[in-house]
């Protein structure tokens, strides 16, 4: 690839200069031609304008005898050869009869003593003085009638200039443009070579980098050494291979989440399945199994069938939250209440444990917009946490306040606590820390995710702080003034 950039790039360049150094020798010989036609006219006009000379050709021509009227004007043509610009090499004089365009007289005997008769010429033997130049003619020429001032006497004065010097500067210019170019096409090759260096290195480094892509090697990095677009393409794609891993990564974290998900939904539906199949076949298959025994056999039945209820409700309400599909219905309502309701409705269930329950609110809390039912349940699933967690004859203290803008409510127990390395998973669906208990207690593992998940809804926090055998501090945060995002 890089050899083929590398001669495309050296083709280029030696195409602009061809073309460039083309553009300027065609400029430069029709300016040249341009300029000595110009003053060529100029000239001729000047100096056939000036009454004193063309009054001195007219006399001359007047002269009785003819060959006498032409060495006059001979010589007095002769005079004027610098203004003229008459060098008898490359411009001569001519005079010619007036009536028939013979040549009488030239300024170069060794020329051929006939012209070629010229649009000029046909002008002039009209009696009109012709300067009129044509640019792609080989040739510049001026024709001016010379009358006696009788009349009697007609001759021309021709002048013409076969372009000899145009044609040397135009061969010298071509000359001097095919040594630039030829100049050029070596500093082009140069020039290209350095530039495809410092273009197709990057280009070399995202090639090898995209190859180890397809590898599935996404460490390679392309060395940034410019800020031009070549330095920020380079980066961008360095920072496009960083998310690229960065997602495949999370996809495989993601991989790794579901697999572990869709095992733990294995292993909490096939638990209960079995208890509910072994009662059941136990019942069956007995048919003298004592009253009792098949009352608590068909409770456990129950109860392991309102689990797995329990289980597949926390499923799916999981499911509408990652989908965006769960609704919350926002209202004004009091926080306070909300909490003095959670702890009416729990404090039954604490008695019974033998845990001594306190309620401390600060004076006044204010109205928050919400789903009411959803932060009951978040606070509800917490505190039972609490009680299924501290062993019987603990204590479990509800507090609420306001800070930054915020209501937040603080439920701490005298419970066994959270080891750190658990803490970091606590959140996580179906975490246990104490497995065993947990699945005697009903719980599910979801009760925590699903708390994550309503408060995160609310634009609230919820965290955690815990000390194996000292108990733990549950503190859930929610704003003041929330709206529902669209």
């Amino acid at each position: 690839m890089s050899n083929s950039l590398r001669v495309k790039l050296v083709i280029i360049m030696i195409l602009i200069i061809a073309l460039l150094m083309t553009v300027v020798l065609v400029f430069l010989i029709r300016g040249v031609q341009g300029f000595y036609t110009d003053q060529f006219e100029t000239q001729m006009r000047t100096v056939f304008s000036k009454p004193e000379f063309v009054g001195d050709l007219r006399l001359a021509a007047g002269e009785e005898d003819r060959a006498v009227a032409v060495e006059r004007m001979n010589g007095l043509l002769l005079a004027f050869l610098g203004e003229l610009g008459v060098d008898r090499t490359t411009r001569n004089f001519y005079i010619l009869d007036g009536v028939t365009g013979e040549v009488l007289l030239s300024s170069n005997p060794i020329v051929s003593p006939r012209v070629e008769v010229t649009a000029n010429i046909l002008t002039a033997l009209l009696g009109e003085d012709s300067f009129r130049v044509r640019t792609q003619a080989d040739y510049m020429d001026v024709a001016v009638p010379i009358a006696s001032h009788d009349g009697q006497a007609n001759f021309i004065v021709y002048i013409i200039d076969n372009k000899q010097t145009v044609q040397n500067l135009n061969a010298e210019i071509f000359t001097i443009i095919l040594r630039a170019v030829l100049i050029g096409f070596a500093i082009a090759v140069i020039i290209s070579l350095i530039i495809s260096k410092t273009l197709i290195s990057p280009i070399q480094g995202m090639t090898k980098a995209a190859e180890a892509m397809a590898d599935g090697d996404f460490s390679k990095k392309i060395p940034v050494e410019t800020a031009d677009e070549v330095g920020i393409l380079a980066k961008t794609f360095n920072d496009m291979a960083a998310q690229i891993e960065t997602m495949l990564e999370e996809l495989q974290r993601v991989e790794t989440l579901r697999r572990e998900f869709v095992a733990n939904v294995s292993h909490e539906l096939r638990t209960p399945l079995t208890n509910i199949r072994s009662y059941a076949e136990t019942i069956s298959d007995n048919q003298d199994i004592p009253p009792e025994t098949e009352e608590e056999f068909l409770r456990i039945i129950i109860n392991q069938s309102d689990r797995m209820t329990k289980i597949v409700q926390d499923l799916l309400e999981l499911s509408r939250y990652d989908s965006g599909a769960s609704v919350i219905a926002p209202e004004e309502f009091s926080i306070d209440q909300a909490v003095r309701d959670v702890y009416a409705a729990i404090a039954l269930e604490a008695r019974k444990r033998g845990h001594v329950l306190n309620l401390e609110l600060e004076w006044k809390l204010p109205h928050i917009k919400g789903d009411r039912a959803k932060i009951e349940q978040v606070l509800m699933n917490i505190i039972s946490n609490a009680i299924k967690y501290t062993p019987d004859g603990g204590t479990i203290a509800i507090y609420s306040g306001t800070s930054d803008g915020c209501v937040w409510v603080k439920i701490e127990d005298t419970g066994v606590g959270i080891p750190p390395e658990d803490l970091l998973h606590v959140f996580d669906r179906f975490y246990r820390v104490d497995k065993a208990r947990s699945r005697e207690s009903g719980g599910t593992g979801l009760g925590l995710s699903i708390a994550k998940e309503i408060v995160s809804r609310h634009g609230g926090d919820i965290t955690i702080e815990s000390k194996p055998g000292t108990g733990t501090s549950v503190t859930v945060k929610l704003p003041i003034e929330w709206s529902v995002e669209s």
